[in-house]
């Protein structure tokens, strides 16, 4: 008999309500209005958004989302890793104490180009790459003196994105990573294929369902990323090209039991509400449960 599905530990993002670090990315909706939705669709943990969103005071930020029933489990830091550390370092603490002071237990690490947005990115030298892999070993070091484990998000307009370059730093780093469905597909990857090959190396996931066809001209140059997204690259999962299902199916089967982040990307209008990205994430969470009644009757 196939493992039940459920209880998976789903966690929300604020990026699914247009909250993003990227400047000018679109509407930002105040914070209240984004945890008042979660805690309306049930959930009851989230990884903070980008460092500013959400107040920076340790005592301030456990309130508020004690106002609506919600757990910090960590947050999302893009920071340059291949130019100096020190910059990157000093980042890092900051964001690691804030995390550990609301509970959190996982930094979700990106390697920033050092360039506004996820739409170019340079080529790194050699000497670079050591730095970015130096870099992220002293932030995980750093962490975790504050309780924290921290992990490396291959990502879209970063200098971890292709497959070859995620296969280059699970070789050269002993990180683990953040398995995001959404950007390893989009960059190249099977998402569902990387779990199987490396399971053991899969220490946080960001479940995301996107357009094959819009990833697919985003990673042969013929549109730039941002744009994809307010085309509507990403979708409610079950809707896209990935196979969720696949992919909960392998990590529950390789013992995986960390979180699962409901993350759907998107950017707002100065005319948009809550209620478009809450809708989305409800037909997310509808299809989880599907996924699970489905498990249980195998």
């Amino acid at each position: 008999m196939t493992e039940p599905l459920y209880p998976l530990r789903i966690a929300a993002a604020p990026i699914s309500w247009g909250v993003c670090e990227v400047p000018g990315w679109g509407h930002v909706l105040d914070a209240q209005t984004v945890l008042a939705e979660m805690a309306a669709l049930g959930l009851s943990a989230t990884e903070l958004g980008p460092p500013g969103y959400l107040p920076p005071d340790p005592d301030e930020l456990r309130s508020l989302l004690a106002t609506f029933g919600i757990t910090a489990i960590g947050g999302f830091l893009a920071l340059v890793l291949h130019t100096e550390p020190e910059r990157a370092l000093v980042a890092a603490k900051e964001a690691a104490e804030l995390f550990a002071a609301t509970g959190a237990e996982v930094l979700v690490l990106a390697a920033a180009t050092g360039l506004d947005g996820y739409d170019a990115r340079p080529r790194l030298t050699a000497a670079e790459w050591s730095t970015l892999i130096e870099t992220s070993a002293a932030i995980r070091d750093l962490a975790a003196e504050h309780g924290l484990r921290t992990v490396l998000h291959p990502h879209v307009g970063t200098q971890v994105e292709t497959e070859p370059e995620v296969e280059r730093f699970l070789a050269d780093s002993d990180l683990d990573i953040c398995l995001d469905t959404g950007h390893l597909l989009i960059g190249g990857t099977d998402p569902v294929l990387l779990a199987q090959r490396h399971a053991d190396r899969i220490g946080h996931i960001h479940l995301k369902d996107v357009r094959g066809a819009l990833a697919d001209e985003v990673r042969g140059g013929a549109i730039d990323y941002s744009e994809a997204v307010r085309r509507g690259l990403y979708v409610p999962l079950g809707d896209g090209d990935v196979d969720i299902a696949a992919l909960v199916q392998t990590m529950r089967a390789a013992g995986y039991r960390g979180w699962y982040v409901m993350e759907q990307d998107t950017a707002l209008r100065p005319t948009d509400s809550a209620e478009l990205p809450s809708r989305d994430t409800e037909r997310s969470l509808r299809h989880l449960a599907g996924l699970a009644t489905s498990a249980a009757r195998i």
